[in-house]
């Protein structure tokens, strides 16, 4: 009777587990590691993603002003319509095109900074009218490429020699040519008697400078110089 009282009065063993409370507390581990792991892989997500469109827009923006230096280094002077001019918004050029030439326009249009690209032409009438109406552009023309977003200024300069000077201003006038020998009581060669018109210099270098606003996910100011080779009227 004694040996039962003792195995009866023996407190019962606990079975094998965890109780409520060790599993809530495993939980609750659990999740916060969840949570920082989740925010750990989001946070390389959202760096690979600014990463990569960092990347796109210097790319876009490499390409950019490698085609704007591509269009200054294929200047062409007709001697019809100005090879180069700004006008505080858009910078018009002539280039070398195949077999002809063509007007070349880029502009700041609200914040973006667009290039136009006329036809290329082979006659003088022809570069007259795409001229004109690369003056008449809306915007919305089927060759017009919004090229850069988020522009807030553009200023142009042009070197002529040896200083930089606002591409506005007056430019030197360049030295013309003397007028072919004349036979004793011949007629001018210009039919009037009048000196050949003079020329403005064309510009040794051309240098942009574009101010970004942000917008577009470029802030500051980007320089770029072009230098240009001689110039003669063909």
């Amino acid at each position: 009777m004694r040996h039962a009282r003792s195995a009866c009065g023996r407190a019962p063993r606990r079975g094998a587990g965890f109780t409520l409370v060790e599993v809530l507390v495993a939980l609750v581990a659990m999740s916060v590691l969840a949570a920082l792991a989740w925010r750990g892989i989001d946070g390389v997500a959202r760096a690979r993603e600014t990463n990569a469109a960092q990347m796109e827009r210097t790319l876009r923006v490499n390409a950019v002003v490698a085609q704007w230096a591509i269009d200054l280094q294929q200047l062409r002077d007709t001697g019809t319509v100005p090879a180069i001019a700004f006008d505080g918004a858009s910078l018009r050029l002539v280039r070398e095109a195949g077999d002809g030439v063509q007007i070349v326009v880029w502009s700041l249009r609200g914040k973006a900074w667009t290039r136009w690209s006329g036809p290329v032409v082979t006659r003088v009438d022809a570069l007259q009218e795409s001229w004109l109406r690369s003056q008449q552009l809306l915007g919305n023309e089927p060759n017009q490429l919004r090229a850069l977003e988020g522009v807030e200024g553009v200023q142009v300069y042009f070197f002529r020699r040896g200083a930089w000077s606002n591409a506005q201003s007056s430019g030197d006038v360049a030295d013309a040519p003397p007028p072919p020998a004349q036979q004793p009581g011949s007629a001018p060669a210009d039919g009037g008697g009048n000196a050949p018109a003079q020329a403005e210099e064309l510009p040794a270098g051309v240098r942009l400078v574009l101010a970004f606003d942000g917008s577009g996910g470029l802030i500051g100011t980007l320089t770029r110089d072009v230098a240009l080779g001689p110039q003669t009227q063909p």
